[in-house]
């Protein structure tokens, strides 16, 4: 579990789970409905199986209530970032780590050509992070207590 593993490899690790996405015709209340629901901070925001755009909570603090938009009354359409920054199963966690910093964003979503296969947020790709270096760690206190196999 290292920075330069790929975002197939955190994808795999966090095992089969249903896409989560919601349509751009719905309402904002809706959507916010769901990511409670899932305890979750984005939906990716398809039309079929095409990706669209992306709402997050921010999107929804920023351009809906700050601007008066009621959740109710406010397509998804209304206050989605689009276009959407995306990578593939390719992309390492460093370089997601790095575009995720570098365009402040939490969540990006996984295509593969131009299917979605999975979504990856900050918070997965530093668990995976933190993963990789606590095994580090017990390789390092195992050489240094001679349990070290080698």
């Amino acid at each position: 579990m290292r920075i330069n593993d790929t975002i197939g490899a955190i994808l795999k690790h966090k095992g089969a789970k249903k896409l989560l996405s919601i349509a751009p015709e719905q309402t904002v209340h809706e959507a916010l409905a769901l990511m409670s629901k899932y305890d979750i901070g984005a939906l990716m925001v398809m039309s079929g199986p095409r990706l669209l755009g992306i709402l997050s909570e921010r999107d929804y603090a920023r351009k809906g209530i700050l601007l008066g938009h009621h959740s109710r009354e406010t397509e998804v359409r209304e206050i989605m970032t689009n276009p959407v920054r995306s990578v593939t199963p390719l992309h390492t966690v460093d370089e997601c780590m790095t575009l995720m910093t570098d365009h402040r964003i939490r969540h990006l979503p996984v295509l593969d050509g131009d299917i979605v296969v999975g979504i990856v947020s900050i918070g997965d790709l530093v668990k995976w992070v933190i993963s990789g270096q606590e095994q580090a760690i017990q390789a390092l206190e195992g050489y240094i207590t001679g349990a070290y196999p080698g």
